[in-house]
């Protein structure tokens, strides 16, 4: 009987604590269930295929834009280079890359929570896109990181080494593109306007991240190495402007996924960043064709697909912010200006760009960058609110000229972190393993004495 009565007693002490833990367990399954039906397969299937497109952006397209534009001997080495990004960078990204970027909450970089993608999985992170899979927002992401340091490359092409090459993009994303993606995308960053940030500045999709850092740090990379052998008094001629043609549309395609795809759903605002994506470009087409028909008499080719991609680069901070005619004014104005700095700037200070990787990239993300805190408009990209829940005004045009002020702090701390980290990792190189082919190799070709083969085989 006294058993019985101890039973009873220690079932009645137990009963409170074993349903505590089923209110738990169930509430737990509650918030799961709750998170996987925000979930949206639409918002999902758009980011899937935006993934792909940026991915299509590197290879093919950046790899036979810039392949075109070398000479014929150097065309795979320099192919190779964007290809071998693709595999490098993703390894790197998985390792430690997205957790440095998007994880924690520090101001200038992120922490090591997601680390070998540890708890990457299916469940959203409401931080940053709630209605679709954190895998598939990281592996968004990921597309980012393997383009940035694939358009460096164009600085120093027909020159590098492909291991130092293979060791500085290695060491630059590590030290430049994974705090910069932080400071403006991760949760806290310090640039990041939507998530905390000491100084908003608006960057939609890369001005600053991709397009500033890769193109400073191209300049870097080129005085850094110096000329190419004979430049420019000898000819260094585009081989193959019909890849080049093909290599700029792909991009051109591509780069919707890259502006709308940032929207992070299929949603208006990822229109808008559509249609003012592709005015950019087209506008910017145009401006630099008419610059250099009023200069040298003749629209050529070339000019045309570089002005599309300075007028995609230069739209691409501000396509999420503005509306399509200050998207027209923008892509025209980078089209003009970059077709200056290329033909004019560079001849006057003689460094050799061999690709025009910081005219393009450096000086249209910076141009860019800017005139998104002239033009940026809350009747385009209401989810700024204040603490009341008012939409705030966003850049010039709204009644807010401060913003044009963070959004030169952003490009400043962009050149920055660029031109330091970018000179350190280009001194540790040179004193590994050396930075510059042999002069030999160079006059021979990338293609054979880097990686012993050919691009174009002629039958005697």
């Amino acid at each position: 009987m006294t058993s019985r009565i101890k039973l009873r007693t220690l079932v009645l002490c137990l009963l409170p604590a074993t349903m505590l833990a089923q209110d738990v367990s169930s509430r737990l399954a509650a918030v799961e269930a709750a998170a996987k039906s925000a979930q949206s397969a639409g918002d999902n299937a758009w980011m899937l295929v935006s993934a792909a497109l940026v991915l299509m952006m590197t290879g093919p397209g950046l790899a036979l834009f810039y392949g075109g534009l070398v000479r014929r001997k150097n065309v795979l080495g320099t192919m190779m280079q964007s290809f071998i990004l693709m595999a490098v960078v993703t390894v790197i990204w998985a390792l430690v890359g997205y957790s440095l970027a998007f994880g924690g909450s520090g101001p200038f970089l992120g922490d090591l929570r997601f680390a070998l993608l540890n708890n990457v999985g299916s469940a959203p992170n409401p931080d940053y896109a709630g209605t679709i899979p954190q895998q598939t927002f990281m592996v968004y992401q990921l597309m980012f990181a393997i383009i940035t340091p694939a358009l460096i490359s164009g600085a120093f092409a027909e020159r590098m080494k492909f291991s130092a090459m293979l060791l500085f993009m290695t060491l630059w994303s590590l030290v430049v593109y994974f705090p910069m993606a932080h400071m403006v995308w991760g949760k806290g960053g310090l640039l990041n306007a939507a998530l905390g940030g000491t100084v908003p500045c608006f960057d939609f999709a890369g001005g600053t991240v991709v397009h500033i850092t890769s193109g400073v740090s191209a300049l870097v990379c080129a005085l850094y190495l110096g000329k190419r052998l004979g430049y420019p008094a000898t000819a260094t001629k585009p081989h193959n402007l019909v890849i080049s043609f093909i290599g700029a549309c792909l991009l051109w395609v591509g780069w919707f996924g890259f502006n709308a795809g940032s929207a992070l759903a299929a949603s208006p605002l990822a229109t808008s960043a559509f249609v003012a994506t592709h005015f950019g470009a087209a506008a910017a087409a145009l401006g630099w064709v008419a610059a250099e028909w009023l200069v040298t008499g003749k629209p050529s080719v070339l000019g045309g697909i570089s002005g599309c991609v300075a007028g995609l680069v230069a739209i691409t901070p501000a396509s999420g912010f503005v509306k399509p005619f200050p998207a027209l004014l923008i892509g025209l104005t980078a089209g003009v200006v970059c077709y200056g700095m290329v033909t004019v700037v560079k001849k006057r200070f003689g460094y050799d760009d061999a690709l025009d990787a910081f005219g393009v990239h450096g000086a249209g993300g910076t141009l860019g960058a800017l005139l998104t805190g002239v033009f940026a408009t809350s009747q385009v990209n209401d989810n700024f609110k204040d603490s009341a829940g008012r939409t705030l005004p966003l850049g010039l045009v709204d009644g807010h000229p401060g913003q044009v002020l963070n959004q030169l702090a952003g490009c400043a701390i962009a050149w920055t972190l660029a031109i330091v980290g970018t000179l350190i990792i280009l001194w540790v190189c040179d004193r590994l393993i050396g930075l510059r082919v042999r002069q030999e190799d160079e006059i021979e070709g990338l293609d054979y004495s880097m990686h012993g083969e050919e691009g174009y085989i002629f039958e005697q």
